[in-house]
């Protein structure tokens, strides 16, 4: 894959954003992990309580923390911030705060306990004691992953492929089992054991398969240190420290490492170069992006032949060649940084395909600001034109390739929805004639459904003609494809086992999800028409799937998908949960987790709001719901929890929304507009206090945030900012929801002290009858993204469902 932009962000730890708690989470270098998730066993529905009964709270009072003076002044505007003390997280008083909200919220949630229970026994009844993942073949070996029984978290393994013609009868049978033992190459469970904690970033085997180099983190503080194991004989090879590591790359040589490093605000900044030499201490410096609003990244070209050095802002973006074969050789700059570019690059056989939305020439038309591909030879990188292959259709955007030695690979969205495609290579460039998509015969690969979500595998092997995919939906269990580009077939690898599943599950076949090709105009290829027909579990007939459009206040329409089972839920008597997110452009997830079927099957509904800000059908979608225009992001998501009160899918006051980091601001904003529209909340390492942390530049992220949320420094962006900070905007002396805030002491993306802050300004302004409901928990050891053990994250998610239980005031019986 293309690291571009997009991927750049999520994967490399750089956004205010956490990732799934599963396996696939963990499984850094075999993306394609699938995990079984937790579930619930079947049960009657909930029956809600009237929102005017009081909700039991502690014969306790919440904490008091103390106030502090402090004035902050800004374009002739003056604001107090009494919590402002709280920003240094060594004061004693601090601490001794944090440790007394996690107190006061053992105590609230003392009458959940036999709930929690409840629900822990029924997710850990659903998951299988043993899961794995399916082989990759990546040259002589076998690489998968699995996690132990009864263990949290996963072992990355491998072992000799012996099935390669003329093997088995070479060898005598004991040399073959010998060949066949399986090697541990890292078991996440030994470093957790060790310090309490585990975090690895990236692993990166050498090309000769006998080192394996990976980033760890063992506090939470994502200090990433740089660890290389010697698979041959299993020792971690002594070198002085380095840490904060983000990303690595391997030179051919197999000897030569290079890595990035960042600075004290965790904003990789340099590229320096390590050999695997005997008395090696000094490591190379080979590149350094000094612009604060740039980050520095690495990637290997599928090909091995290049290493390419990303330097990318939230929307620009600038990349230098290195030759795999002389890494210290000097670098070559594609094309000098143009605010709003971006280009990410692949190579294939003497020429270099990108990625781009580089204005294109004057007599060429295309009907959107997206990415489109071209390409140049080797020998003229630093040319000023490059040779355009295709565009994207009307209503299609390309959001990201891969390429194999006989094979492009294309990331889609049409109308709104994910598609991927393969072209064979080499392609025939008609230079005469404007080409689309449709020009070079593409293989559009059959998928499920509509709302399916498509995953990458780590698809290694330059030379195969197979590509491995996760494809998920809400109502469709993580299904590993296998998808033939030379034959144009395709063949179902593994699904995600859900244990005591819903009887009336449903096997779907090729037939099913051919069709929706045609919903998107694009004809079924013949060879699709004669393929062996192949199955996987579908729950649509157990629970119903629904993606609506919800007018927005300007008038745009928001897309909303609703998921509910027909059996347990009551036109507006059920209770419901509105997920939102909107940052970054990053799609909201929709996939498969089977812990949702716990309050699905108790009459829940559960909706995700893909607002503005976030992924969407073309670029616009992000541009017109950040900056100046974020707004928008609050607006859609209150429309979208309106809509469902509205339609009668959720109980007016039974309607309650969860957020996740840069999520909590559209989730606070929301709470401080609407207070009445949301009975509860739950806020996940929120970002909340906007404001003072952008006028703070020293905190990690807040030079990269200015292209996404605005500079407070100009004017009329600190007027918006200040429009909407959940944290500033606060109600005084009114009521307020039920909210659940969680935090992590060592976060690095946002910092403890925005989700205590906003806790204690809550509880200040809050009438006495809603402040007690507002409950504060710390992760004093943990960072950003939590434990997300197996088992731990069952804890979690039961401590949160038992939550919105009281605050909703649902009655189990």
């Amino acid at each position: 894959m293309v690291l571009g932009l997009r991927n750049y962000i999520d994967m490399h730890l750089l956004s205010r954003s956490v990732s799934n708690t599963s396996l696939r989470a963990h499984s850094f270098w075999l993306s394609f992990a699938l995990i079984p998730s937790i579930s619930a066993s079947s049960s009657s529905s909930f029956s809600s309580k009237s929102r005017a009964e009081p909700i039991s709270v502690p014969s306790q009072p919440p904490p008091v923390p103390k106030r502090v003076p402090f004035t902050l002044s800004l374009h002739g505007h003056s604001w107090q911030d009494p919590y402002h003390w709280m920003r240094n997280t060594n004061d004693p008083d601090f601490l001794n705060y944090l440790n007394q909200e996690n107190s006061y919220a053992q105590a609230f949630m003392a009458d959940t306990g036999s709930l929690q229970r409840t629900l822990v026994a029924e997710m850990k009844n659903r998951m299988p004691s043993k899961v794995s993942t399916p082989v990759e073949c990546f040259g002589p070996w076998l690489y998968y992953e699995y996690i132990p029984e009864g263990k949290e978290y996963p072992v990355l393994c491998r072992r000799l492929q012996t099935n390669k013609p003329g093997w088995a009868e070479k060898i005598l049978s004991y040399v073959k089992a010998e060949f066949r033992r399986e090697e541990i190459l890292l078991d996440w469970n030994e470093v957790a054991e060790k310090h309490g904690y585990v975090h690895v970033g990236q692993c990166r085997i050498s090309p000769d398969h006998n080192f394996l180099a990976y980033t760890l983190d063992a506090t939470g503080s994502e200090q990433f240190m740089l660890q290389i194991k010697d698979l041959r004989n299993g020792c971690i090879i002594p070198m002085e420290p380095v840490n904060g590591v983000v990303s690595l790359a391997w030179a051919q040589d197999c000897k030569t490492l290079l890595y990035t490093i960042a600075d004290e605000n965790q904003r990789p900044y340099r590229v320096l170069c390590t050999k695997l030499e005997p008395g090696n201490t000094d490591d190379t410096l080979v590149f350094m992006e000094n612009d604060p609003s740039y980050c520095v990244d690495l990637t290997s070209t599928k090909d091995g032949k290049f290493i390419t050095v990303n330097s990318n802002s939230r929307s620009s973006s600038e990349v230098y060649v290195v030759d795999a074969t002389e890494p210290l050789n000097g670098l070559q700059r594609v094309h000098e940084r143009v605010s709003g570019v971006q280009y990410f690059l692949e190579h294939h056989f003497g020429f270099f395909y990108i990625l781009t939305n580089a204005p294109m020439k004057e007599n060429i038309k295309c009907s959107h600001e997206g990415l489109y591909l071209a390409r140049c030879r080797v020998g003229d990188i630093q040319s000023t034109t490059w040779q355009n292959i295709f565009y994207p259709g009307e209503d299609t955007c390309i959001q990201d390739m891969d390429i194999f030695n006989g094979h492009l690979v294309l990331f889609l969205n049409k109308d709104g929805f994910p598609m991927i495609c393969s072209i064979d290579l080499p392609i025939n460039v008609d230079c005469k004639h404007q080409m689309l998509i449709e020009d070079l015969n593409p293989w559009f690969f059959p998928i499920p459904s509509n709302s399916c979500s498509i995953e990458p595998g780590s698809n290694l092997d330059f030379m195969s003609s197979v590509y491995r995919v996760v494809l998920s939906s809400p109502v469709i269990p993580d299904v590993i494809v296998d998808y033939d580009m030379a034959r144009r077939t395709f063949s179902i690898v593994q699904q995600e086992e859900v244990l005591g599943a819903p009887s009336n599950a449903r096997s779907c076949s090729s037939g099913y999800e051919l069709d929706t090709l045609q919903q998107h105009g694009i004809e079924k290829d013949a060879k699709d028409k004669n393929v062996e027909l192949e199955r996987w579990k579908d729950f649509s007939s157990t629970y119903c799937c629904e993606r609506k459009e919800v007018i927005s206040h300007d008038g745009i329409r928001v897309p909303l998908t609703i998921l509910y089972s027909p059996k347990a839920w009551k036109s507006s008597q059920s209770p419901g949960i509105l997920h939102g997110y909107g940052a970054y452009g990053e799609v909201l997830d929709k996939s498969w987790r089977v812990d949702r079927l716990s309050l699905l099957d108790r009459g829940w509904v559960i909706a995700f709001a893909d607002v503005r800000g976030g992924g969407g059908d073309d670029p616009s979608w992000h541009k017109t719901g950040n900056g100046l225009l974020k707004q928008n992001s609050i607006h859609d998501f209150v429309s979208c929890g309106k809509y469902l009160i509205d339609e009668g899918y959720v109980q007016r006051d039974q309607l309650s929304a969860i957020g996740v980091s840069a999520g909590c601001l559209l989730i606070g904003a929301a709470l401080n507009m609407y207070p009445n529209l949301f009975h509860a909340a739950i806020l996940k390492v929120p970002f909340l206090d906007i404001l003072n942390s952008l006028l703070d530049p020293s905190l990690p992220l807040t030079m990269l945030d200015y292209e996404e949320f605005g500079n407070p420094g100009i004017k009329s962006e600190f007027e918006c900012i200040s429009s909407y900070c959940p944290y500033k905007n606060i109600r005084p002396r009114g009521c307020h929801p039920s909210v659940l805030v969680t935090a992590s002491f060592n976060d690095s993306r946002v910092g403890v002290w925005e989700a205590a802050k906003w806790v204690a300004k809550v509880r200040d302004s809050a009438c006495s009858s809603c402040s007690p409901s507002v409950i504060l928990t710390t992760n004093m050891s943990g960072g950003h993204f939590g434990e997300g053990g197996r088992y731990i994250q069952c804890e979690e998610l039961a401590y949160d469902y038992a939550f919105l239980v009281k605050a909703m005031g649902v009655d189990m019986n």
